[in-house]
């Protein structure tokens, strides 16, 4: 069918403004790291409801037309890139919270609700949704489903998957599959969501989705420490989880680089402790109790001082002093910003490796010509550590000799390649080193079985 024809069929089931084409496609862009690149695509349909999402692609099954999804676009691995060929299904008109569960501890909503939209809502209710990362202002929870987004949070509260208990899909042939329920427990046979939580749309669409909250922590104290030695941090880490394991939320780690980066003159941050120092810990801490919790923290920070785990260690006491100290990690893109062009890296190591190893890649690195900074930083919690490199040039044989460091030594230790940010299009060429040929084709087999025609996502992970 020619392509227009498809479109007129798009039409008899959505509005005028909800389908965009032609001339009107050019006010829409990829919002792709540092750059906004114009979208490019056959269409893009804004539906408003499963049932219209169900419709478009029992159409584009028939015709055997390729869907891309768009949900925040704020991924990293080129998964939202679609040619002139391809439908853009786009969720973002999907935003409804469906239902709050406040004795459950369950919120139920649409694919396209923002993230931070949930946590602010939610937290009106007293209750909490655990997924803290740097995008949460314009991610959507149908992309962090589909993604299995991580964040600052991961080794108290789990992964996004740890908080879906329920989720509504379409699969490629406009099926709709729908569990959105709110049990804890339910062994009745396959757990069909783990499908779709983490395969980047290339097994269905996700639409609404049933997400598992926790009660609002009363108070929330935040700790800059540092130290010279890599043992250090692992034996901080041990101390705080001896010590406050219940309300240890948050335990991030800076190189010295990066920190220094992060307090120079090119940023609003304040220098709260000097940049001469290897590593930089944040360390947060979630309690409930008014009178005794800052004095308990302050006790283990101080106790870890004295006993020269770490050696130097600030704590915040108030909003503005924790949004300074977590701004110094979050905002990564003073980072980027520092050269033109840039490579990012989202790996996971063996925590008790995570010294030597980065150390290694950074060696290797700087012999690396073209490279001009290393700035690492990441989740030391649960083994997940960012890289940002800055370089002069965007050529290929340089991305690729810096990809090869990255993944190789990441390899080597059977780490992998991907902790939290996926594969999409631009990590498919390493996934060998992450996973087995076995692995691999049995990924295959699974979207041929869904998704017999190819439709969803093309050329995603696999």
């Amino acid at each position: 069918m020619p392509n227009n024809s498809v479109i007129t069929l798009f039409r008899e089931i959505l509005d005028d403004s909800s389908i965009l084409s032609g001339e009107s496609l050019k006010s829409r862009f990829y919002h792709i790291w540092k750059t906004d690149v114009q979208l490019e695509s056959l269409c893009l349909l804004l539906p408003r409801s499963t049932d219209e999402v169900s419709a478009i692609v029992k159409i584009c099954n028939d015709y055997n037309q390729e869907i891309i999804i768009h949900g925040g676009l704020t991924n990293l691995v080129g998964s939202t890139i679609s040619n002139k060929n391809q439908v853009v299904i786009s969720l973002e008109k999907m935003n409804k919270i469906v239902e709050i569960d406040e004795n459950g501890k369950t919120i139920t909503c649409e694919s396209g609700a923002i993230i931070e939209d949930i946590i602010n809502t939610v937290k009106d209710k007293d209750l909490l949704l655990p997924l803290n990362f740097g995008a949460r202002g314009s991610a959507q929870i149908g992309g962090a489903v589909s993604t299995n987004a991580g964040g600052l949070r991961v080794f108290k509260y789990g992964m996004t998957r740890n908080l879906v208990m329920g989720i509504e899909a379409v699969l490629p042939d406009g099926t709709v599959i729908s569990s959105l329920k709110k049990l804890m427990k339910d062994n009745s046979g396959y757990d069909l969501k783990q499908l779709f939580i983490g395969s980047e749309g290339t097994l269905g669409i996700v639409t609404k989705v049933v997400l598992r909250l926790y009660r609002l922590p009363k108070t929330r104290y935040t700790s800059l420490a540092a130290t010279n030695n890599y043992q250090n941090v692992l034996d901080l880490f041990k101390t705080m989880e001896n010590k406050i394991s219940s309300n240890l939320t948050g335990f991030e780690l800076l190189w010295t680089n990066t920190y220094s980066q992060m307090v120079s003159d090119k940023t609003l941050y304040n220098k709260y402790l000097p940049d001469n120092y290897k590593y930089y810990i944040f360390i947060e801490y979630m309690g409930g109790d008014f009178e005794n919790d800052y004095n308990k923290f302050e006790e283990v920070v101080l106790e870890s001082v004295d006993k020269g785990i770490i050696d130097d260690a600030v704590i915040g006491k108030d909003e503005k002093e924790q949004v300074n100290i977590w701004g110094i990690r979050e905002d990564v893109a003073v980072l980027a910003d520092e050269k033109e062009f840039d490579q990012h890296f989202d790996i996971s190591i063996p925590v008790s490796l995570i010294g030597e190893v980065i150390d290694k890649i950074s060696l290797e690195l700087k012999e690396c010509e073209g490279v001009k900074t290393i700035f690492p930083f990441g989740h030391v919690a649960d083994g997940n550590i960012h890289f940002i490199i800055g370089k002069d040039s965007d050529d290929d044989k340089l991305k690729s000799e810096i990809n090869e460091i990255i993944y190789s030594n990441t390899e080597k230790v059977d780490g992998s390649i991907s902790a939290e940010h996926g594969i999409g299009l631009d990590k498919k060429k390493y996934l060998i080193k992450t996973r087995s040929q076995d692995e691999i084709e049995l990924m295959r087999l699974i979207k041929k079985s869904i998704d017999p025609k190819n439709i969803l996502n093309p050329g995603r992970v696999i």
